[in-house]
C-alpha cells in the first residue's frame, strides 16, 4: 500500500484516476481505518487531503455557509454561525458516534460512504446542501443528492474529490430538524431516520418544506409529495396525516434483524412527523 500526501487537489486528483488499484481518500479515517482494519478493504493506493487549503475550513458565503470535508463534527459543532442557521444538519452530524469519533469524524465522509443509513445525509438532503467537486475535468458543483446511488455506491468519477459541501442561506422563519431511531441510546445505526426543512410566513403557514428518510431504501430519499402536503398549512392534523402518508408511500426497506419492513416504514413516518414540528416551531422562534 502507497501513502502520499500531495501538495494540491489537483496533484491528488491525478494520483486518484491513475491508480489502477483500490484508491481511498483520507480526510477522517473514521470508516477507511475500520474498513482496513476489520479488512473489508485493502486499498493499494491511501491519498491524505487534510492538510490542503480549504479541507479544515467553515467560511461564510453568499449569506450560508462553506464547510471544507475535512471539517469534523466537533469542529462544526462548535460553529455558532453553522449551529444557528441549520441546527438540523448540525445536530445529525453530532450524532455520529462517540466523542472521540466526533473529533474526526466528517459530514462529507459520511456521505461519501454511500450507507442509506447515514445520519447527515438526509439532513443535507432537506436543506438542499451543495457539494464542490474536484475531479480531473475541473470543479464543479452537484447538489447533494446526486451524490447516493447505492448501499456503498456514489456518482463520483475517478479521481473526483468532495472539497466541500454548502449550506445555503435561508429567509427569516425558516427551521429545520432531523431525528432516527435506533435500538440503543446511543453509538448505533439509524433503523429509519427523518430530516424536515422548512419556512413559515407570517401567519405561521408554511410556504417551502423539503423532507428526508433515511435507511428505508438503497439510498437516503427525498419526499416531495411528503413536503407538498405540508406546504400551504400550519401544520395541521390533517397536513401531519398526509405528511405521513406521503413519506411512508416512498419508502422501500428491507427485513432484517434490526427490524421489519413495517416498523421501519411506519417509524419513519413518524420521525418525519416529529422532525416537522421541531422545524416548525424552530421556524416560529
Amino acid at each position: 500500500m502507497r501513502y502520499e500526501r500531495p501538495e494540491s487537489l489537483d496533484q491528488a486528483s491525478a494520483m486518484l484516476a491513475a491508480e489502477a488499484g483500490i484508491a481511498r481518500i483520507l480526510a477522517g479515517g473514521t470508516d477507511v481505518l475500520v474498513q482496513m482494519k476489520s479488512e473489508v478493504v485493502e486499498p493499494d493506493l491511501i491519498v491524505d487531503l487534510k492538510h490542503l487549503d480549504g479541507m479544515r475550513d467553515i467560511r461564510a458565503e453568499d449569506g450560508g455557509f462553506r464547510i471544507g470535508a475535512a471539517v469534523s463534527g466537533a469542529e462544526l459543532n462548535e460553529h455558532e454561525g453553522v449551529c444557528a442557521l441549520w441546527p438540523g444538519v448540525a445536530e445529525a452530524l453530532d450524532l455520529i458516534g462517540s466523542t472521540q469519533v466526533q473529533g474526526r469524524a466528517t459530514m462529507i465522509g459520511n456521505l461519501c460512504n454511500g450507507s442509506p443509513a447515514a445520519d447527515s445525509v438526509p439532513a443535507l438532503f432537506a436543506a438542499d446542501a451543495v457539494v464542490r467537486v474536484h475531479g480531473p475535468e475541473g470543479v464543479r458543483d452537484v447538489p447533494v443528492q446526486e451524490i447516493p446511488k447505492g448501499p456503498g455506491k456514489t456518482s463520483l468519477g475517478r479521481g473526483d474529490i468532495i472539497t466541500s459541501v454548502f449550506l445555503p442561506a435561508r429567509p427569516e422563519g425558516s427551521g429545520d430538524a432531523y431525528l432516527r431511531f435506533i435500538p440503543r441510546t446511543e453509538m448505533d445505526i439509524a433503523v429509519a431516520s427523518a430530516g424536515v426543512s422548512l419556512t413559515v410566513d407570517a401567519n405561521g403557514v408554511i410556504t417551502t418544506a423539503r423532507v428526508a428518510v433515511g435507511a428505508v431504501a438503497p439510498t437516503v430519499r427525498l419526499a416531495d409529495a411528503a413536503a407538498d402536503a405540508i406546504v400551504g398549512t400550519d401544520l395541521n392534523a390533517g397536513a401531519v396525516t398526509a405528511l405521513r402518508a406521503a413519506v411512508e408511500a416512498v419508502c422501500s426497506p428491507i427485513d432484517d434483524k434490526r427490524g421489519t419492513v413495517a416498523f421501519r416504514t411506519s417509524t419513519a413516518g413518524v420521525l418525519a412527523q416529529r422532525a416537522a414540528a421541531v422545524a416548525y416551531d424552530r421556524a416560529r422562534g
